[in-house]
């Protein structure tokens, strides 16, 4: 028997990255996945890499109208779920004097408000013994300059993930939050579309990382899937995956 056979998983914000790599290993271990994002390309390249066992839904996870299409779709497909995996996220770098009230409201409604809502809307759906994964970030903790909405929405949802957890544990469902460092994924291009500036970036960062590199998509699913599946007594919990950044 396959390590995660019969589980029942979403991963939200599953189309690249992070999630995508947290699908592969799931679907490798036997899992039913369906991984949601929002451009066609992302799905479309998703779909191509992931194979015909896993859905893959257009849904933006800022829109509670998409959370509630997204609910019925899951419920219907699935009936219940083992896993919840909140993973859609992103930052828009401002600094303090150009950070507009759109940035501001894009910031807290990716990175706090449609998660709050999503476990929300997913919550009766999840099995006793089942888990919610929040990704948060390494700027929930550390004063990095020009992430202000952004590190502020992702302590929000830490702190979230400590509140819901309290909530959800007579329901024997476990909360809990990973929180990636600096990580190899696309998303670094798609924030700086400069080459130089990317490169400059990237070996600025890792100048401050204790464990001097960046770290991998598959490093973070298998934390994600140690607090889903193997941390059974674990729950309201925050694992920085950060190269010791945030800890050293």
């Amino acid at each position: 028997m396959k390590r995660y056979e019969g589980k029942k998983v979403v991963i939200l914000g599953g189309t690249s990255g992070m999630g995508l790599a947290t699908a592969k290993m799931l679907l490798d271990g036997g899992a039913s996945v369906l991984v949601t994002g929002r451009s066609k390309e992302g799905l479309d390249s998703a779909q191509k890499e992931l194979g015909a066992e896993v859905i893959v839904v257009a849904s933006d996870a800022r829109s509670l109208t998409d959370l509630d299409a997204l609910t019925s779709r899951v419920k219907a497909q699935f009936d219940t779920l083992d896993l919840l995996f909140v993973n859609a996220g992103f930052s828009i770098p401002t600094p303090l004097d150009n950070v507009t009230e759109a940035i501001y409201d894009e910031m807290f409604n990716l990175n706090s408000k449609g998660p709050f809502f999503a476990v929300q809307k997913f919550a009766p759906m999840i099995n006793r013994g089942g888990s919610v994964v929040l990704t948060t970030s390494v700027a929930n903790v550390k004063g990095l300059p020009g992430q202000s909405t952004y590190g502020a929405a992702k302590a929000a949802l830490r702190s979230f993930a400590r509140t819901l957890a309290a909530e959800l544990a007579p329901r024997e469902i476990r909360v809990n939050a990973i929180t990636p460092g600096p990580i190899d994924t696309p998303i670094l291009n798609k924030v700086f579309p400069d080459k130089n500036v990317v490169a400059q970036v990237r070996e600025k960062t890792i100048g401050m990382i204790p464990m001097k590199r960046f770290g991998t998509s598959e490093e973070i699913a298998k934390a994600a899937l140690f607090l889903a599946f193997d941390a059974t007594f674990t729950t309201g919990a925050e694992l920085p995956v950060d190269g010791g950044w945030s800890q050293l």
